[in-house]
């Protein structure tokens, strides 16, 4: 960016919206430069618009990295000014913390057992479990549950909401299924004599459906198709 010699380089942009304001900041600058250009950016807005009610501002940093410290910094210089408050501060980078969390909550879990009568196996992200499910018995994923084997029990997918997960099984002649908050007791229906595995799915009427697992391809495409393409 040329700067033309005596003119302060600008690192806040601010855009107003139907929802209030946006505040653009650089994500090159170093964190005192963007600091001093969001309170004189502040208040000279604060100065053209003395009169007017609660504005929420909603804060875009790019790819910059903000300490606690440099977002409660930040969030304070907002409050401080008359009339505003911070509606949220969205970044395109997380920490190492983060990026490991979010894989453990979306990795496949593998587990080679036997879910007995009174058991509950409870993972984070998608399981897939390697055995019968026995009535009485339990598992629970915050994503989607595959059985290579017979599912009796109670299976519960989308635990902390996830309404897109599915509950697959080689056999699927469950007690109860249970996907987001939706409940749906034993199927009235009898499995197929080909013994084709079955999968179970929220559909648009918000009723748990169980079908062909090849309707997957269809249903959900994402879990079909390989990161990258072929």
């Amino acid at each position: 960016m040329n700067v033309v010699k005596g003119q302060k380089q600008q690192f806040v942009t601010i855009k107003g919206t139907k929802d209030g304001l946006t505040l653009h900041l650089d994500d090159t600058c170093s964190f005192k430069e963007l600091i001093n250009d969001l309170e004189d950016k502040l208040s000279l807005n604060q100065k053209q618009n003395d009169d007017v009610p609660i504005v929420p501002v909603h804060v875009k940093i790019g790819n910059r990295y903000l300490t606690r410290k440099q977002d409660e910094e930040i969030r304070t210089i907002i409050r401080n000014k008359k009339h505003l408050v911070v509606d949220g501060i969205d970044s395109d980078v997380i920490s190492k913390q983060e990026a490991l969390e979010m894989k453990r909550k979306t990795e496949i879990v593998s587990v080679a057992r036997m879910v007995r009568s009174g058991q509950v196996l409870k993972v984070e992200g998608d399981l897939m479990l390697i055995g019968d499910v026995n009535p009485g018995g339990t598992v629970i994923a915050d994503g989607n549950i595959f059985i290579l084997g017979s599912l009796r029990g109670i299976a519960h997918a989308g635990y902390n909401g996830r309404n897109d997960s599915v509950i697959a099984a080689s056999i699927m002649k469950p007690t109860q299924l249970r996907i987001s908050d939706i409940m749906n007791r034993a199927p009235d229906y009898t499995q197929s004599d080909g013994n084709e595995m079955e999968c179970a799915y929220i559909d648009e009427n918000e009723t748990i459906v169980v079908d062909r697992l090849q309707q997957l391809t269809h249903l959900r495409p994402n879990l079909t198709r390989l990161e990258g393409g072929i």
